[in-house]
């Protein structure tokens, strides 16, 4: 039991975090002045330390910046991560998935920092799980995979799993419920990635989300995706960030747990709301591939029990 001890400090510095975080920031135009306009801001630093965030997985396939060569997984047991199907391409159209087999990525484990990415932050994949449906009618339906690993990782402070939804644990279908969520400090556009952030996002409604979203390269909110606004601090998802988990706290019994992974991630400064893949809605799915696994099913359930308790 005294393993979990350090876990229970983590998550209760993330109640304590001022909306820092991750990605980017809507910059204020001043007023007209004669002359070239003066080059933009740097992106505000988040206030306050980084920390781990002990789910977060880095699923890497190569150095890619705009068609995304890395992303997020969340770590589920000790064997499986759950991330976007789009991770697992480096061009990720329609267009160009069809037909195609996804590829077999790197995954890196308790990363807190870009750099710390190296062999010993390793661990082997032994097959993937891409969502029978992934891309069926659109770019973001069924954006899921699982990333199986050749074999169990051991927990410490910086590396935990994250458990899954339970039955009636909808927390994304409540507007303006805060979310968690860990992600790389992508900055703006070129801006080189960091270390892992907190960031809090507001859940914002459907009708809402889809409005924001008219044109054909856009997502197609669906009900089996939920959206989230930007942080008080105009802080947002970002590219790359996609595959990562959003986590939501059950208010009667304190449960956490990951309610949404990233689909939408091209959020930056230039639209409002993140698009997530709704995971309950994918439980059958997620159970059916991870069945096989006993073991990892009950440790993931076992861990689900033990994450019970305030933020």
């Amino acid at each position: 039991m005294t393993m979990w001890l350090p876990l229970a400090a983590v998550l209760a510095l993330v109640a304590c975090l001022p909306h820092e975080s991750a990605a980017v920031a809507i910059n204020e135009q001043g007023p007209a002045h004669p002359g070239p306009p003066p080059p933009p801001p740097p992106p505000p630093k988040p206030k306050g330390p980084s920390r781990p965030v002990p789910w977060q997985v880095m699923v890497y396939l190569s150095e890619g910046e705009f068609h995304g060569g890395y992303g997020g997984g969340a770590l589920l047991s000790d064997r499986w991560v759950l991330t976007a199907g789009r991770n697992l391409f480096l061009k990720k159209s329609r267009e160009d998935t069809r037909g195609q087999q996804p590829l077999v990525p790197k995954v890196y484990l308790g990363v807190a920092k870009f750099e710390d990415a190296d062999g010993s932050k390793e661990a082997a994949v032994e097959t993937v799980f891409l969502h029978p449906g992934f891309q069926n009618t659109s770019d973001w339906e069924n954006d899921l995979a699982l990333i199986k690993l050749k074999e169990p990782v051991n927990f410490n402070h910086t590396l935990m799993p994250i458990p899954l939804p339970e039955q009636g644990e909808n927390q994304e279908e409540r507007l303006k419920e805060e979310a968690i969520f860990g992600a790389w400090d992508w900055g703006i556009i070129h801006y080189q990635p960091g270390a892992i952030k907190y960031l809090k996002l507001p859940v914002v409604s459907r009708e809402v989300c889809r409005a924001e979203y008219q044109s054909g390269h856009s997502p197609v909110v669906d009900d089996n995706m939920f959206c989230t606004g930007a942080s008080e601090l105009f802080l947002n998802v970002c590219f790359n960030d996609a595959g990562s988990a959003l986590v939501f706290q059950n208010p009667k019994t304190n449960r956490v747990y990951a309610a949404g992974i990233v689909s939408y991630d091209k959020v930056c400064a230039f639209k409002k709301y993140a698009v997530h893949t709704r995971i309950s809605a994918y439980l059958p799915w997620i159970r059916d591939v991870m069945r096989g696994d006993k073991v990892s099913a009950q440790r993931e359930s076992l861990v689900a029990n033990m994450y019970s308790g305030k933020i």
